[in-house]
């Protein structure tokens, strides 16, 4: 249920952005790092199941689904499948996450004679093959984990055996009862990529027609009991050091994890953000998320990777190769930070509408969250709510990553000195290095919403590091990104 501040918020900002003037922020340190999935209200996780609801726009799936069905908005918020390395990891292999509810079109079908919750293992077409019954209810991660990876070895085996019987056909001379043999595991290359690159060869020496099988080489991900553990516990140890500020440390714990297991996705993404939003390595953070989009990776690890390009392309001056990067991430995975970027994004360019339809999916995935309600009340003071909007300012003033939108309240209510003390407090203490500093430095010089400090010696003095990427708005222009 959403607060009474939170449904305020919503209203408001349906109003306001109707008659909104070109008010731009850039959200610097509005929630960034942490994998992508910082968030200043909730526990933070390491391997977030990447659930979403079926949209008309998704591609259909290819290999296996597994659909939840939660029996209320608690049970969703506090159930264990939320998170998973090994759910996470299949989410990667063809294995989609579906959250569903009874208007789903194979909800019949699937949920049967169950009471919610139940999770079901599906086929792409609908047909259940195993279920999860609740016990008190509630489903247990573990036993989902299970029952996946049981269904996930029998199809593997199955592979083999076919794989095995081709290859042997084949030797003999026997090409009609090899080929259907080869074709049916080259067909399965989404799930078990070298076992039907595998089958290919055999086929192209028989001189049969194939579908072209990715040549790439991927390692398998680890599933085993021990080192999984291992791995998770590592990327813990990695979370808490960035949580704590300590980069540097994070970096060596999430380059351990990537060591143990290259095929998972998730060392990379954290990596990147470390790098992207704490550090100021975009060459590196590049390469990161290069290479989540080049090997078999989740969504949400998808979504994390093309928003970090996206940010770091607009910020390179490239608006509209950014703006395309950021509307695949959305479409991979939602994620809040994305949503917040493509409201700041379309409300510069005159497109209210869109602004606020962004703004208030940020705040639908997360009303509780106090980057999205910080953000939202940036937004609130040029439409004449200077009060609600310093409300929240006020309770959140503690929020240190929360430091960039904070001052832009202030800013805009004409408390010039809290503005500078905050903006302060965001490039030298939040912000650890100077090549982040100069990125964020450039990005408060061409903000809108420090449009009252643009000519201030002070404002001018604390952001003389700017690294110059953005040009300045001349006098009486509105903002950053307006000459886009």
């Amino acid at each position: 249920m959403k607060t009474l501040l939170t449904r305020s918020i919503a209203v408001i900002l349906v109003v306001a952005f109707a008659v909104s003037p070109l008010w731009a922020t850039c959200g610097g340190g509005g929630g960034g790092g942490g994998g992508g999935m910082a968030s200043g209200g909730s526990a933070p996780e390491v391997y977030y199941v990447p659930w979403k609801p079926r949209t008309p726009k998704d591609p259909p799936p290819k290999g296996l689904v597994v659909y939840w069905f939660p029996a209320s908005k608690e049970e969703w918020q506090k159930s264990s499948l939320r998170a998973s390395r090994t759910l996470s990891l299949y989410a990667g292999q063809c294995v989609a996450m579906e959250l569903a509810d009874t208007n789903n079109p194979h909800a019949p079908t699937l949920i049967g004679e169950s009471k919610l919750p139940v999770a079901v293992l599906a086929t792409p077409d609908g047909t259940p093959v195993s279920k999860l019954e609740n016990k008190d209810g509630r489903l247990k991660v573990e036993l989902l984990e299970k029952l996946v990876t049981t269904e996930v070895k029998q199809r593997e085996t199955a592979l083999d055996t076919q794989l095995k019987e081709g290859k042997a056909k084949a030797k003999a001379g026997d090409s009609a009862g090899a080929i259907p043999l080869l074709k049916s595991v080259a067909e399965q290359q989404c799930m078990f990529p070298k076992k039907a690159k595998d089958a290919a060869k055999e086929l192209k020496k028989l001189g049969a027609e194939v579908a072209v099988v990715d040549d790439r080489l991927f390692s398998a991900p680890v599933f085993e009991p021990k080192l999984n553990a291992r791995i998770e516990r590592t990327m813990r140890l990695g979370l808490t050091a960035e949580l704590n500020a300590r980069y540097r440390t994070a970096e060596k714990f999430y380059s351990d994890a990537h060591r143990m297991d290259p095929a998972d996705p998730a060392p990379l993404r954290y990596l990147g953000e470390v790098y992207r939003h704490h550090t100021g390595e975009w060459d590196k953070a590049r390469t990161m998320f290069e290479a989540i989009l080049n090997m078999p990776a989740d969504p949400l690890s998808r979504a994390v990777a093309l928003h970090g390009l996206g940010k770091m392309t607009i910020h390179d001056g490239e608006f509209k190769a950014g703006l395309a990067l950021m509307e695949r991430s959305v479409e991979a995975y939602p994620l809040a930070l994305t949503y917040r970027n493509l409201a700041v994004y379309w409300n510069s360019e005159g497109d209210p509408k869109k602004g606020n339809e962004y703004t208030q999916q940020a705040l639908a995935l997360d009303p509780k969250d106090p980057y999205n309600i910080v953000f939202a009340a940036v937004f609130m003071v040029g439409f004449g709510n200077k009060d609600e909007a310093l409300k929240i300012a006020r309770e959140n003033e503690a929020l240190l990553p929360a430091s960039y939108n904070l001052a832009a309240v202030y800013a805009q209510t004409g408390q010039r000195d809290k503005a500078l003390s905050l903006l302060k407090r965001h490039f030298f203490t939040y912000e650890r290095y100077q090549a982040v500093r100069a990125k964020e430095m450039m990005e408060a010089r061409v903000d809108a919403v420090f449009d009252s400090l643009r000519q201030d010696s002070a404002f001018l003095a604390l952001t003389s590091s700017a690294d110059g990427k953005l040009q300045m708005p001349m006098k009486g222009m509105n903002g950053s990104m307006q000459n886009r």
